[in-house]
């Protein structure tokens, strides 16, 4: 193969889920840039994949960047992964691909799962416009601040989030936004316990307490529409 970047999408938890020609360059290239080695060394092992690992992550990324480069100007074909689904969102790996489109190295997608388009055609909401912010910051003030600029959006905003902090988020997201916003939280996308749970901020919220909910989500919340119990609420169930 010749010098060549892949950015190859993988499972983001079913691993049912990876495409014939993402394992296939997997297996083809010379090495693979990964977020976490042990991530990577479990994923690979499910397909019975051995490959060398390069770790490339937030703490090291301008570092493992020049040295990722520097072996694929070699004549070496790499596959950039991240811990699960679609590299470079929410992910490092921006610099690399930069670095490589200046030194004039094939960028190549290699498209797969997708927690952002797997909750958005899920939701129900109508997706043919919306805002990725992303992640907010951790700390409860600027998040505050963060979400006050998104009320001002009127589009479908997608916002990603660890386990352990979707109780605080929808209490910020009932604060900023009140009652009448529409809101899906699509929780543990493509495993068994795949769940949409919809309504408003606040009934979401009483919702993740009463269920002690923990588990990966992405969060939606439709600031195109107010929200009526008549068209959201009724039609899907908070259960």
């Amino acid at each position: 193969m010749k010098p060549i970047l892949y950015i190859v999408s993988t499972p983001i938890g079913n691993y049912e889920d990876i495409t014939l020609r993402a394992l296939n360059f997997l297996k083809e290239v010379d090495f693979i840039i990964c977020e976490e080695l042990k991530e990577a060394r479990r994923l690979l092992s499910h397909y019975k994949i051995e490959k060398e690992l390069l770790s490339l992550n937030e703490h090291n990324e301008e570092e493992s960047s020049r040295e990722v480069l520097s072996k694929i100007k070699e004549g070496k074909s790499a596959a950039l992964i991240s811990d699960c689904g679609t590299p470079l969102f929410s992910d490092p790996g921006t610099q690399l691909v930069q670095m490589c489109i200046e030194a004039k190295i094939d960028v190549v997608p290699i498209p797969g799962a997708s927690s952002l388009m797997a909750a958005l055609v899920g939701s129900g909401f109508k997706p043919d416009k919306f805002y990725f912010a992303g992640w907010l910051s951790p700390k409860s003030e600027i998040r505050k601040k963060e979400l006050l600029r998104l009320k001002s959006m009127k589009e479908i905003i997608v916002l990603m989030e660890t386990p352990y902090r979707l109780k605080a988020i929808l209490a910020d997201v009932s604060k900023t936004f009140g009652e009448k916003t529409n809101l899906v939280v699509a929780f543990d996308l493509t495993l068994p316990t795949e769940k949409f749970f919809r309504g408003n901020a606040a009934q979401l919220l009483n919702l993740a307490e009463k269920k002690k909910l923990k588990g990966e989500f992405v969060l939606l919340i439709n600031n195109k529409h107010p929200f009526t119990q008549s068209s959201f609420s009724k039609r899907y169930a908070l259960e």
